[in-house]
């Protein structure tokens, strides 16, 4: 090969790497797992819960509404996904994110302590489904190594979070303004999931939910990886008996 084709091919070489560079923006976070935790798949998820599950572990998604009736597991996929996503190394941390708001209908009074110790009762759900689908060991091993986080909705200003699996739970019970808030804090390669049912909302119409739903469920949204995902009653996996029950209420609400 002569000198000027050798030289040709080392330029053309030196393009192709720099082409090749991951041009990702370098941020601080967290060190990944070192060990994949084994998660126990379930075998009766519907079409549509696959469909989710396959969405929210595309690379190119960065958030994801998730709204459906009770007992259609919005708290168990997103928590799945967060797992997966945490042994693909994608995410460092689950950081679990409730309004801390109690039955319109039944107050019960502020619960006494500190920010955390508040929290504590409405972490149950997210404890629950990592029982569900972890072994106990290694349910351990993620509260030992502070992988697992719980927020209150009125203690997110000023935080950023970059590559974290977030989950806000009941968000029909936040208002646009907290939605807001949220949606803000998400940094780079995080994935949020914001689960709610629009039936069951606390907080007397003000509710930013839905609105949050419908600004978001279009096709620009979509191409920059925000999308709305619907379950419906044919999701509702919890149990036959809330399924019939969801379907007489909507029946009823729509009567009305």
């Amino acid at each position: 090969m002569s000198k000027k084709k050798r030289l040709q091919k080392q330029k053309q070489q030196t393009h192709n790497n720099e082409n090749a560079k991951d041009k990702s923006p370098v941020v601080h976070q967290a060190q990944k797992l070192e060990r994949p935790v084994t998660i126990r798949q379930r075998p009766d998820l519907t079409n549509k819960q696959k469909e989710f599950l396959k969405l929210a572990l595309d690379n190119n998604t960065k958030v994801i509404f998730l709204s459906g009736p009770s007992g259609s597991s919005k708290s168990f996929l997103a928590t799945l996904a967060v797992l997966e996503l945490m042994n693909l190394k994608k995410v460092s941390d689950l950081i679990y994110i409730r309004s801390i708001v109690e039955s319109s209908d039944n107050k019960l009074g502020y619960l006494p302590g500190s920010a955390e110790e508040k929290l504590s009762p409405y972490l149950e759900p997210l404890m629950e489904k990592l029982d569900e689908l972890l072994f106990t060991a290694d349910v351990n091993t993620l509260i030992r190594e502070k992988r697992i986080d719980g927020k209150p909705t009125g203690y997110l200003r000023g935080l950023s979070w970059n590559a974290k699996g977030i989950i806000m739970d009941e968000a029909q019970n936040s208002t646009f303004k907290e939605l807001t808030t949220l949606l803000t804090r998400v940094g780079h390669f995080s994935k949020l999931f914001v689960c709610g049912d629009p039936m069951q909302s606390d907080i007397n119409g003000k509710s930013g939910f839905e609105k949050m739903c419908n600004i978001f469920n279009d096709e620009e949204s979509r191409k920059q990886g925000i999308h709305v995902f619907y379950l419906t009653e044919e999701d509702i996996v919890r149990s036959e008996i809330v399924k019939f029950i969801v379907k007489k209420l909507n029946l009823y609400s729509n009567i009305k």
